[in-house]
Formats: structure tokens, sequence, C-alpha cells
């Protein structure tokens, strides 16, 4: 017999009770609870048995459906448990700003200057340069400042609650695909998160900015063919890359520098060992998009050029700010350190020691902060907002500069990667049969520009008018003319050879001439 207070706490799920219940009936034994004794043989026995494990099934799903019902409904007042940092509730329980204008400050920083950079190690890095710390929580919630990492820049900027928005439901389990391994969080897209509840919280940014931010974070990272994003540009000299992709199977496009820059869709040789798709040389392609989008944004190019200015002005001037706060807290540091060395008792030596010691660490912060921000101030001096009448005409001779600027030793190819991506989400290249390679150029907003770019060949009848100017040149050969004067007739009409852009080379019409004529 099995004895238990009540049966239905044996198995909560049926595909558990009843084998229990058909060994049981098998071996002859009997089930008893405090309410009676029960034999799984008898159709009586089974039937209550059977009932009872039923409503067992039932009940913990009514508990489950319960205590989420309960969640969601807290959630949907919006009480979160914890706060970022620069966020706190007052003693009446309303979420404020912190009242630390450096923590503020540097929040506002890490957005201000992810919008100019776009990339959250840049971020990371210009942080660490300026040394500028991070304001951070440590496990028992209590502020902190440490150095910024990608990870810490990330958690800021991708944190709904700095947009004044409380947010439930990001994440769910995700089943792997591969037995038996774990079940982990996968991420929901915004447009699915169970519960958004905007304009709960004091905001650092509003809620667009936030979207184009998570945006270009996802978009930054190097996943071409899961999640076709275009991965942030970096300083290599290919300028399409992370932007191509294939005319024939519509696969994203790879670069490769062995044997010269070229672009090459491998995505069905990788995947499922068929021949390589594509493969074409970028330098042409890439100078033929670069002369596009100069030519389209020149008639903005002043105003651009404005605005990038008035950025770089903003963001410097946010930097020096937040490094005068950050000397302004070290000092508060320095001197309450010193407050506390002079409070001791001298007779105390080893908490004296102590003290003296944290008031030596915090005036050595003290002054590496103050030749710091010295240092800034002398190598990047803020200038002024306003501009005179002579400076105003300085700026409007400035038109034009932009394809000085592009070509400019100076400008990084991560730079020019950046200011392409602008205006042009993607580039299509298709190789053609012949000479005349076709690249379709998406801009942003979807208009498309079709450019045929001449590309250089191994013979002469895999040009596109290879077999006319074969027979062409064959004519003016029977004719009686030299080489040169049959290359000069044939790139005045418009002929050019297998390895020149523009013109016929005289050894090009020596190779088509027959010994006959030679």
């Amino acid at each position: 017999m099995i004895l238990s207070i009540d049966v239905t706490r044996l198995a909560r799920n049926c595909s558990d009770w009843y084998p229990l219940l058909d060994i049981c009936g098998l071996r002859g034994c009997l089930i008893a609870d405090r309410d009676g004794v029960y034999d799984p043989g008898s159709a009586n026995g089974r039937l209550l048995l059977g009932l009872k494990g039923t409503i067992s099934e039932l009940e913990l799903h009514t508990i489950r459906s319960r205590l989420t019902a309960g969640l969601l409904a807290k959630a949907e007042r919006a009480n979160a448990l914890t706060l970022p940092i620069g966020l706190l509730r007052d003693p009446s329980g309303i979420v404020v700003k912190d009242p630390d204008l450096a923590v503020q400050e540097r929040l506002e920083l890490v957005f201000e200057m992810f919008l100019k950079f776009g990339a959250v190690a840049k971020v990371m890095r210009v942080l660490n340069e300026r040394g500028l710390d991070l304001p951070r929580r440590d496990h028992y919630g209590d502020p902190r400042w440490a150095r910024a990492t990608v990870a810490s820049v990330a958690s800021i900027l991708k944190n709904p609650a700095y947009a004044g928005a409380f947010v439930y439901g990001r994440t769910r389990m995700h089943t792997p695909v591969r037995e038996g391994a774990a079940k982990a969080k996968a991420r929901r897209p915004i447009d699915e998160w169970r519960i958004v509840v905007k304009d709960r919280y004091p905001a650092y940014i509003d809620w667009p900015t936030y979207e184009k931010i998570c945006a270009t974070i996802k978009d930054n990272r190097a996943e071409y063919m899961r999640i076709k994003t275009r991965g942030a540009p970096r300083d290599a000299e290919l300028l399409l890359h992370g932007i191509a992709w294939c005319g024939r199977c519509g696969h994203k496009m790879f670069v490769r520098y062995k044997g010269g820059g070229q672009y090459v869709c491998n995505h069905l040789r990788s995947n499922e060992g068929l021949p390589t798709c594509q493969e074409m040389r970028a330098a042409r392609i890439d100078k033929a998009v670069a002369d596009a989008f100069l030519t389209a944004l020149a008639p903005a190019e002043l105003d651009a050029l404005s605005r990038a200015r008035r950025t770089q002005l903003q963001v410097d001037a946010a930097l020096r700010a937040s490094a005068e706060r950050q000397l302004e807290r070290k000092r508060y540091t320095a001197a309450l350190a010193e407050r506390q060395f002079n409070r001791v008792d001298p007779d105390n030596r080893l908490v004296a020691a102590e003290l003296e010691r944290r008031w030596e660490v915090a005036l050595t912060e003290v002054r590496a902060a103050e030749e710091a921000l010295v240092q800034q101030a002398s190598s990047q001096p803020i200038a002024q907002m306003g501009l005179g009448k002579d400076m105003h005409g300085k700026v409007i001779r400035l038109a034009g500069r932009l394809p000085q600027i592009w070509s400019d030793a100076t400008t990084t190819d991560a730079q020019r990667k950046a200011l392409l991506r602008c205006l042009i989400d993607k580039v299509v290249l298709d190789r053609g049969e012949h000479d005349i390679a076709s690249v379709r150029i998406v801009w942003r907003g979807g208009a498309a520009t079709e450019l045929a770019i001449q590309r250089r060949v191994n013979a002469v009848t895999k040009l596109a008018r290879g077999e006319e100017m074969r027979d062409r040149a064959l004519t003016l050969a029977r004719a009686g003319m030299y080489d040169d004067q049959i290359a000069a007739i044939l790139t005045s009409e418009g002929h050019r050879s297998p390895n020149s852009e523009s013109k016929v080379l005289p050894i090009t019409v020596q190779r088509i001439r027959p010994p006959a004529f030679r």
C-alpha cells in the first residue's frame, strides 16, 4: 500500500500518474490517502484516481496562470524592482534623476558620443583615452565609478529606462536545436516586447532616439547572413565592405584582399559546395560608387559640413564639461579624505596611516585629472559658435571641398565608409557576361541608381563589342592602314582594348591583324 496525505501530490502530470496506476493495478498495490483506500485494479478505484489526477493537473495550470497574471499585472503598473544608475526613487516612491550632476552629465555624454561616432567600442576608447569613468552599481546597489568597457557602455545605450520607458518581456526562452543542450534566453525585437509603458521615468533621451541607437547597434553586428546586418565601418581599403550584395544569387558578398581587392560571393560554395557565384575587382567599382555619392551629396554639402562642425563642437564641449565634473568630484574626495585624516586621533597610528594613504591617493588622482584637463584644453581648444561676416564668407567658399576632404590622406577608410552609409543602404553587383559590370546603388529611402562599369578582360572576344571591333580592324587593315592609325580610328569610334579603360592600343590591333596584312 502507498500511503499519502493527498494522492494528488504524487504527480502533477497525467503522463506520470497513469503509469503509476498501471503498475499498482498489475501488482495489486493499494493507494490510500486521508479520504480513503483505492484499488487501482478495480474500475471504481481507477475512475476515482483518474479524476483526482486530472483535477491535480488542472490545478497546477491554474496556479501557474494566476502567478503569471499577477506578474503581468505588476508589470503593467510599471513597478520595477531595480533602477539603473542615474535613476532613483525619492522618499515618496517617485522616480527622479540622480541629483549628482556628474552622473547625469556622464550618461548624457555617452548617448551624445554614440550618436556622433556610431560604435560602442569607439565610445569606450574615447572615454578611456580622456580618463573619464562611468557610473555603475556594485553588487549591493551602491553607486561607484569604474573604467569604461564595451559591456558597460552597451548596457547604458540599450536600457529603455533612460528613454523614460518601463519595459517587461524583452527576452524569451529559446529551445536549442541540438538535443541535450540547455535552454537559453533570446532577445525579442522591440515590436514584440510584451509590455512597454512610455513616459514612466524622467528621460535622458527620447524614444525615437533610443530606437535609432538600438538599430545602429544591431546593424553594427557582423552577422551578415543570419540577421542581414552591415557591420561597423572599419579601417580597410575596400569601400563597400558590409553593403555589397550579389546580383545573381542575392547573398552578401565578402571582401578578399589576397591578390588585390575583390568582392567575392562564395556563399553557395561555403554552404552547398557549388562553384563561386562571382568575383569582381574592387578598384573601379569603389571609384564609381564614390563618384555617385559625392555627386548626390554636392547640393547639401555645405549644410552637412556645418552640421558636422556643430556636432563636433558640442561633443568637445560635453567632453570638457564631463572632465571638469570629474575633477570636481575628485577634489571633493580629496577634501573629504583630508578632513577624515585631521579628525583622527594621532595616537591611533594604524587608522591614521590608512587615512593618510587614502588622502595621498586622492591627491594623486586630482593632479592627474588636472594635467589631463590642461592637456585636453591645449590640444583641442573649443572654437566659438558664432561666425562673423568674414568667417561666414570663408564658410561659403568651402562649397566643393568635400571631394578634396574625401581624398585627403588624413581621412580614414572607416570615416569614408561611415559617410557612404549615411546615404547608401546597399550596392548590388553583377559581373555580367562581357566587360560591362552592372552596379545598382540602393539609396536610403528606396531610390536606386544604375551604373555600368567597364572592367578589364583578358581577350577581345570577351568585350561586349569585340566582334564589331575585330571586323572593323580587319577592314581597315585590308585598306593598308598602319596599326597606330587603326587604333586611333577604333578609339574615336568608342572601342577599347581588353586591358585599357578608354582607348585601343596598337598591340591589340597587331594581334587582331592576320599575318597576311602585317
